[in-house]
């Protein structure tokens, strides 16, 4: 790609936007709250862009694309399967506990409900995944920035992390926040004419259904056998991996997106910030996967004339996390590239942001103030969050350094996803729905899902990946690997915590109050109208995602 003054101008512009919102932020930063959690002053449709931006980072944007490309429409299980039900699960059933406890975090949620060992496990393990998360966010948007413009990857990524220290750092969660809203929209702006122009030149949808082979244009007509469709996957091992442990594990559990509703100015916009996310979110696909599928398709013979490739890879295949970039340079001219190039780096801060955010409000919340300083003044936890910010950006330069060695980066997240989510999500339905549920039960029920999933790991392989233990079972695709680590360290944590609840004393039904579903108080929303109110919203969501997996089938 070759930038021209104008492209340069608009992502010059970007930048001194991103950081003037942590200027005008700054003033209202008066408290450790303020800074940490905003306070919980946030509007509800500030919250809503806010908790699908946080999800909206590189890994996304690049990686669904790339999905797109290598598995064609099956792509879209990650939205209509892997998304839109456990949000509204999320909005309907756990967002009550969350914020009617006043929880500052996920972690001290499980300390109210469980206890301090608990909470310290999933802090630590959380911590650690966040930093590394927006490390890996901040070198893959370095090496593309060098690959497609040939920047040097030193400056890249010091100038990327110093502005996301700049705007955090000033304006904290509700920087973030804001700057995430906006990078939505770029994101939205900016890759819209794509799709619109590519699509035109690949003929349409009726073209691409007869350009590709049909398992690539289907959703599900061909998971009947892990075989017969490009993902490696059955439709048991999606609904039961992705549909149910990964998704839920993230979108219910994950203090990324959470954080984004326990922002929110009340229960009734807390519980709809999810659901009204999910609007968006169910459109994605039109975004994130259809300009990969277009991808493959113009690189049919019957349309070689189109003069499109995706650049190929070191070893002569297809390099597949570049079909975006190869998109925009095939297709933009001066001025839109710039634009196109800024949603880009706006999708990568945004990831960036979203976990070092994360990151400081879990190690100031739950980590130093519960282990190390207590009873401290709130200006004193205001400073250390300031620090943590950028001990957070530090950190992730160090990891971005790190994930330079590596080149399976988005196979390993994958995996620690299955290990670090995967039986956390085992632990809340227990805990929010069994008051019987144990602090001992809990933490145990966490180290045997974990370690189920190092054991899963060692007895697999999948394109070369994993048997480390032994390569006792070979799985046809690194993702469906992912889907059953996460999987089997789901079923190992809900059995340990339910046997050792059983031989354990739980906690007194008072002191579950407001954290136990048997035990919480519901909250009604008389008067309001149908828009306002949660399962309405919940159900017409659910059903239009039905009906679009109907219509792909």
């Amino acid at each position: 790609m070759n930038l021209h003054f104008a492209d340069y101008l608009i992502i010059a512009v970007y930048f001194l936007f991103v950081v003037s919102v942590g200027f005008i932020i700054k003033k209202r930063i008066k408290s450790s709250n303020d800074f940490l959690s905003s306070n919980r002053n946030i509007p509800l449709w500030i919250t809503s862009l806010a908790f699908i931006s946080a999800n909206l980072g590189a890994q996304e944007v690049l990686g669904m694309v790339a999905s797109g490309a290598k598995y064609g429409i099956m792509t879209v299980h990650f939205y209509w399967v892997g998304a839109i039900f456990a949000m509204v699960f999320l909005g309907v059933f756990m967002m009550p506990f969350y914020y009617g406890s006043k929880a500052r975090s996920v972690p001290e949620y499980l300390s109210m409900r469980f206890d301090e060992k608990t909470r310290g496990l999933n802090a630590i393990t959380f911590a650690v995944m966040t930093v590394f998360s927006s490390g890996i966010s901040l070198y893959a948007l370095a090496k593309l920035l060098e690959v497609i413009l040939h920047w040097d990857f030193d400056v890249s990524i010091w100038l990327a992390a110093g502005i996301v220290m700049a705007y955090t750092f000033l304006g904290g969660l509700t920087s973030a926040v804001y700057n995430e809203v906006l990078q939505f929209f770029l994101i939205v702006l900016g890759f819209t004419p794509l799709v619109i122009v590519a699509l035109h030149d690949a003929g349409g949808w009726s073209t691409i259904k007869a350009s590709l082979p049909p398992q690539y244009t289907h959703a599900w007509k061909y998971m009947g056998n892990a075989d017969t469709n490009p993902m490696g996957i059955n439709f048991m091992s999606l609904i039961f991996g992705l549909g149910f442990v990964m998704s839920f594990g993230y979108w219910c559990t994950d203090f990324l997106v959470v954080q984004r509703a326990m922002m929110a100015r009340n229960m009734s916009a807390a519980q709809r910030t999810p659901i009204i996310a999910a609007i968006p979110k169910m459109l994605m696909p039109i975004i994130v996967v259809l300009p990969g599928v277009i991808a493959i398709t113009l690189m049919q013979p019957a349309l070689a004339s189109k003069g499109y490739s995706i650049p190929q890879d070191a070893s002569g295949g297809l390099d597949y996390t570049m079909t975006l970039p190869s998109l925009i340079a095939h297709y933009y001219p001066t001025g839109l590239l710039g634009v196109g190039i800024t949603a880009f780096i706006a999708s990568f801060m945004s990831g960036m942001a979203g976990n070092v955010t994360a990151f400081n409000s879990v190690f100031t919340y739950d980590i130093y103030q519960s282990y190390f300083v207590k009873n401290k003044s709130d200006r004193h936890y205001l400073m250390v969050g300031k620090a943590v910010t950028v001990a957070g950006i530090l950190l992730s330069i160090v990891t971005a350094y790190i994930a330079k060695s590596f080149n399976n980066i988005n196979d390993f997240l994958q995996l620690v996803f299955s290990f670090v989510n995967g039986p956390l999500f085992a632990t809340f339905l227990l805990g929010m729905f069994w008051k019987r549920t144990t602090s001992d039960g809990a933490f145990w029920g966490l180290v045997a899902g974990t370690l189920a999933a190092a054991c899963t790991h060692g007895l697999t392989i999948a394109e070369g990946k994993g048997g480390w233990i032994y390569p006792w079972y070979e799985i046809s695709s690194g993702m469906g690997q992912a889907f059953i680590v996460a999987s089997v360290s789901w079923i190992a944590n809900f059995c340990t915590t339910i046997l050792v609840s059983l031989i354990t004393k739980p906690k007194p039904e008072e002191e579950l109050q407001g954290l136990v579903y048997s035990l919480t108080v519901k909250q009604s929303y008389f008067g309001n109208k149908w828009h306002q109110k949660v399962v309405p919203l919940a159900i017409i969501l659910i059903v239009v995602t039905l009906i679009l997996n109907i219509i792909f089938f």
